[in-house]
């Protein structure tokens, strides 16, 4: 297939990663398909950059971002960009192909339609963020958007299957063009041999579903068998910080507990390759990014069985799957004994490799582009 022209489409670019993994997954599709010949360009609201220019790349990928404006008191649903909506027929008039990570937002969603008003094929990709809902702005942007979008699209790419029963219940019948896709991470070179007292990473956003209370409250029966150990809470606040530090304080962990606020891409990557064990204690979450990469360097992961990734975590022995946040201490310790942590590296970076390569997922990814296009 000849080198197509992509149009990504997120919803919010910052420098504290605040939209977390959609825009990671975007970024390395579009580097993927870039080495692969394809001219990929992105495109997002920014926010959060100092100085008056927003940046014209992510990542090394081409973007163009539209300045942040919020009309509305609702999180990332209440920001968009009069320019982008201006602009979005231009946007993909300009594509082969567009492919939107769709979200219930005023800037995803106008992408999408202006796609399919152009006759552009449409690639979406949910990232679990399209499920029911009894809220009213939800219903009212499926009744005037979200399903005429998922219909009218080319192909809709989801994670897992219970992704997959909540979009043809969000559209009301299957979606005959839904495509599984998983996420993948690029390879990555192995941690060295963790040395030193142990050291546990949280790297996530501090919102309730996150569980970042669950983290700190671990805090004092891991130091109980391991008084040495240092523990890493990184992430933007999302309404859970004050709650994060108010429960170090109530600990007396405040000089073992580093938060260090949001991480670069490169930081991340940096602090996983220092950590004996990665935590996200978060629930309901479909395919974590900051999961993945833990793997792809090596550091073994501790997370909820209804993570997306416990299946295959606790069948390769790539981590522990707990069932209750009073399983993250034990889970954290027997990581920490003597060779169960080698092991667990050792079949992290296999997971990784085998089953997340970005090479598979770009294989699987430039077909759904081929038969939506008709090349």
């Amino acid at each position: 297939m000849s080198g197509l022209r992509i149009l990504h489409a997120v919803t919010l670019h910052s420098p504290t990663h605040a939209f977390g993994g959609p825009v990671r997954v975007a970024v390395n599709l579009s580097r993927g398909l870039a080495g692969r010949g394809h001219q990929v360009r992105l495109t997002a609201l920014g926010d959060g950059f100092e100085g008056g220019s927003l940046p014209t790349e992510v990542d090394g990928v081409p973007a163009r971002l539209y300045r942040a404006r919020s009309i509305l008191p609702l999180g990332f649903s209440g920001i968009t960009s009069p320019a982008l909506l201006a602009g979005a027929s231009a946007l993909v008039r300009d594509a082969d192909i567009v492919h939107v990570h769709l979200a219930r937002d005023l800037v995803t969603l106008p992408v999408a339609l202006a796609a399919l008003r152009a006759g552009r094929p449409l690639v979406l990709q949910t990232h679990g963020m399209v499920d029911p809902s009894e809220k009213l702005l939800a219903k009212v942007l499926d009744a005037v958007a979200v399903r005429r979008v998922l219909r009218g699209a080319s192909a809709v790419l989801y994670l897992t299957g219970r992704e997959r029963k909540d979009l043809d219940a969000v559209v009301g019948g299957p979606l005959t063009q839904a495509v599984r896709l998983v996420n993948g991470v690029p390879a990555q070179e192995p941690r060295p041999a963790p040395a030193g007292p142990p050291r546990i990473l949280y790297a996530a956003r501090l919102q309730a579903r996150k569980r970042p209370t669950d983290f700190v409250a671990a805090v004092p029966e891991i130091l109980r068998h391991h008084p040495d150990a240092t523990f890493v809470l990184a992430g933007p606040d999302e309404g859970e910080r004050a709650a994060v530090d108010a429960l170090v304080a109530e600990l007396g962990v405040g000089d073992r507990v580093s938060r260090p606020g949001p991480l670069s891409s490169e930081r991340m990557l940096q602090e996983l390759r220092r950590a004996h064990v990665y935590v996200l204690p978060s629930v309901d979450e479909p395919f974590p990014m900051s999961v993945l990469e833990s793997l792809s360097v090596g550091t073994p992961a501790v997370v909820t069985t209804s993570n997306g990734l416990a299946h295959d975590i606790e069948e390769a022995g790539a981590g522990r799957v707990i069932t209750e946040a009073a399983g993250i201490a034990p889970a954290v310790r027997a990581l920490l004994e003597p060779g169960a942590n080698d092991t667990a590296s050792v079949a992290a970076r296999k997971l990784a490799a085998e089953a997340f390569s970005m090479e598979t997922v770009l294989d699987t990814l430039l077909g759904v582009y081929e038969r939506a296009a008709g090349v």
